[in-house]
């Protein structure tokens, strides 16, 4: 009989739920939360009440699309962190709900743990990582490099100090005038620019950790300045700016890739986290990392999502790691 598990992510502002049959995903349902685009970033209070409203029609429509009876579920997984802490006890809440009405197993999952994971979802029999590997996670609240030994042995190895890539970029396109979240738009404004164009420092970290504060005060006077020359200087040059600063974010992140490799040894790199859709870091690490093996999730799978979710509790279950009732949510949850 196959293993089915409910997964419900709710760590920031996507209210997801998808339901798996052993590692194949039967349904993923993600409801984006457009109210914080105005506020050009996410609102810890408006984000909870949204998962509020979302959690019960996403889950039901993840089990419906899944074509699958709630009395066939085996297990409930969900997020415990780390994310916001109002949005994660949404979730955490429905699930233990669900798990004690259903008298099935809880699980647990972490979320950036589960990011990584994401590569190990059945997707026509795409090959899939083999351990140890070296985990790239880079999104709008994390960048880590984690060396990976199994499914749950994983150890942080470098983190950024300050801002994360994914803030980074948002940041710098809110200077730009860019919607939140503005990575997606920095990309394909990118496409068309020269990437030489304009020069951004690339901060000096010891070792594997990363700094993206100073790049972002770089980029921040950098704007300014050419305003104050031609008031119509991002119009003009919109597309080469955002190919600049991509390029200088891509070369930040593969110089520490590089080096992690050499300290480590190890030649598998696996991607997860919003930002590793960014087109510019994929070709950037194919091109430069042509001896090692590559892992990127498929782009459904990059941002939150409730399938990685679902996977973790899957390989869970297997192992009988369950998750008792009294488990508190944590904003801050190291993998």
């Amino acid at each position: 009989m196959p293993i089915n598990v409910l997964g419900i992510e709710t760590s920031c502002d996507e209210t997801s739920a998808a339901v798996i049959s052993d590692n194949k995903i039967l349904s993923n349902i993600i409801a984006n939360q457009e109210v914080h685009q105005k506020y050009g970033g996410v609102v810890p209070e408006l984000a909870s009440r949204a998962h509020q409203k979302n959690i019960i029609p996403v889950v039901e429509r993840a089990l419906i699309e899944a074509n699958i009876d709630i009395k066939k579920l085996n297990a409930v997984a969900f997020t415990r962190g780390p994310g916001l802490l109002g949005s994660l006890l949404v979730g955490s809440s429905f699930a233990k709900s669900m798990s004690l009405s259903l008298d099935i197993p809880l699980i647990e999952v972490n979320h950036m743990q589960a990011h990584l994971l994401a590569n190990f979802i059945e997707n026509n029999n795409r090959n899939k990582p083999t351990f140890p590997f070296l985990g790239v996670n880079i999104s709008g609240g994390h960048t880590q490099i984690i060396l990976c030994k199994n499914y749950f042995e994983m150890e942080i190895i470098g983190e950024t100090l300050d801002d994360s890539i994914g803030e980074a970029f948002d940041k710098c396109g809110k200077l730009l005038g860019l919607n939140y979240p503005a990575g997606s738009k920095i990309d394909r404004f990118a496409k068309n620019g020269d990437k030489k164009k304009f020069k951004f420092i690339i901060p000096k970290v010891s070792e594997l950790d990363f700094s993206f504060s100073g790049l972002k005060t770089n980029f921040k006077r950098f704007i300014e300045n050419n305003i104050s020359k031609n008031k119509n200087f991002i119009e003009k040059e919109i597309e080469n700016i955002c190919a600049s600063i991509q390029e200088t974010i891509a070369k930040i992140l593969l110089e520490k890739i590089i080096k992690g490799i050499n300290i480590t040894n190890t030649k598998t790199i696996v991607f997860g986290g919003g930002v590793s859709a960014n087109s510019r870091i994929r070709k950037s690490c194919k091109k430069e990392l042509k001896n090692c093996k590559l892992f990127f999730p498929k782009i459904e799978y990059t941002t939150d999502n409730a399938a990685m979710i679902a996977l973790v509790g899957y390989l869970k279950y297997k192992e009988k790691n369950f998750t008792n009732y009294d488990v508190e949510s944590r904003a801050r949850y190291k993998i």
